[in-house]
């Protein structure tokens, strides 16, 4: 274990950072189950935020395993191209037809969440190159939303500590504020928002020219980064109108929030909302290898085969044991009815956290839906002040629940909890009552 540890400090660059945390001894992990995760000395630890929102179907599941044990034996791996098919991507890329919303029905395989915006940018951009509206450029997004690491959507992203450290980023790009009523922008009254978010949205468009906009992208719910904020009714449906209106294609990035979480296949489902893209991945393989894909209307992918193609490409895009995975993890969401049993977990977790908020005054905040949860601690509920020195409380918390058997996310003074759909009632439980225990004592030292 020392051995595995030191190396890991001399010759592994972390997520985040070079070295994990040097005011923690680093766990080593070496087996899952459910919603819990072991370490090398037995000691189990519930994942309240699923292998960062990807292990949506729990850990260890032998029907996965099977699935990509059996492709293997068959083909390991063979390049999508060449005028070659291999079955297990085409039954996936049916199978997301048939699960996602609308029209949406032709899918582009990449390896993650970046890459499925990156496509979709690039998509969007290329479709009008193809249709002769060139000057048709421009991608607007949000401010405080993230879309990925990569270079179009590192510029997509709306965070200025991921932003900073790589400018100047591509050309091209430009804001709108967010849709977000307990941190709103301008101070306003809930019941202000639409004509607030929407006329920003428009105004902007407006400013740019709309010939020269090809698409507006965004999280339908922003993730755990600003605490899933959950968009009020209403405010989708405007965009979508807006996009209509002038002529814009409408990207969805539902990578942290799609496949059940919401208690709907897709978190724009809950208002009947469709985009021209949708980007996937998290919990689309549960987890078990990485995939991704930026699913489309057969209008948008009919115009590619008749006017040019997409020239993009990645070398493991639509890897067949990944695909395998993949369809195995969705089988499993759809024969043990998880998307359902996330909306009931939503309805028992809310009532959990909000006993908290009455609990605890240092809550000022509980939002969220499905298996997306966050609770933000606050100075002031009235006045909604920051904690000063913020993120100091947050990390008390999270340091409370890793002694005592639970890996939380926390972004700053807000606590993100995104568990497995498969999580029951008592895991459920057990989950909450180490936050409130945690929240307790972090507030008493």
């Amino acid at each position: 274990r020392q051995e595995l540890i030191a190396l890991a400090s001399k010759h592994l660059w972390h997520n985040f950072g070079v070295a994990a945390d040097p005011s923690k001894a680093p766990k080593l992990l070496v087996r899952g189950e459910g919603v819990y995760v072991y370490d090398d000395e037995g000691k189990r630890y519930l994942d309240s935020f699923a292998g960062l929102l990807t292990t949506i179907c729990g850990y260890h599941r032998p029907e996965v395993h099977k699935a990509v044990q059996d492709q293997m034996a068959k083909l390991e791996f063979f390049p999508l191209g060449y005028d070659c098919v291999l079955e297990p991507i085409v039954r996936l890329a049916k199978k997301l037809a048939d699960v996602t919303p609308g029209d949406l029905s032709v899918a582009f395989f990449v390896n993650d969440g970046s890459e499925a915006c990156e496509t979709a940018i690039k998509m969007a951009r290329n479709y009008f190159f193809v249709k002769g509206e060139r000057s048709r450029n421009k991608i607007i997004f949000r401010r405080g939303s993230y879309h990925g690491a990569t270079g179009l959507a590192l510029s997509a992203t709306g965070l200025s500590g991921n932003r900073e450290p790589y400018e100047p980023l591509a050309p091209g790009f430009t804001h709108v504020m967010h849709a977000q009523c307990y941190r709103c922008e301008l101070k306003l009254n809930p019941a202000s928002w639409q004509p607030a978010c929407l006329q920003n949205l428009e105004q902007t468009i407006l400013w740019e020219r709309p010939e020269s906009v090809a698409a507006v992208i965004m999280d339908p719910i922003p993730g755990s980064n600003t605490g899933f904020p959950v968009p009020p009714d209403g405010y989708l449906q405007g965009v979508r109108r807006l996009c209509d209106k002038h002529g814009i294609l409408l990207i969805f990035d539902e990578v942290q929030v799609g496949f059940g979480r919401t208690g709907k296949w897709f978190a724009c489902e809950n208002w009947g909302v469709t985009p021209d893209f949708l980007c996937v991945a998290k919990g689309f393989s549960g987890g078990f290898l990485p995939i991704g894909a930026c699913v489309t209307t057969e209008k948008i992918a009919e115009t590619f085969r008749t006017k040019g193609g997409f020239r993009h490409v990645h070398t493991f895009a639509g890897h067949p044991v990944t695909c395998a995975s993949a369809l195995a993890c969705i089988e499993i969401i759809e024969r043990e009815g998880l998307v359902q049993k996330a909306a009931e977990m939503g309805k028992y977790l809310s009532e959990k956290l909000w006993a908290l908020h009455r609990k605890h005054p240092i809550i000022g905040d509980v939002r969220g839906m499905g298996t997306l949860w966050a609770v933000e601690m606050v100075a002031n509920r009235e006045t909604r002040e920051y904690l000063n020195p913020r993120g100091q409380m947050g990390k008390r918390v999270n340091d409370y629940c890793r002694a005592n058997g639970m890996i939380l996310r926390n972004n700053s003074d807000i606590l993100v909890l995104a568990p497995a759909l498969s999580i029951t009632h008592a895991e459920a439980d057990e989950m909450v009552g180490i936050m409130d225990q945690a929240v307790a004592a972090a507030t008493a030292s």
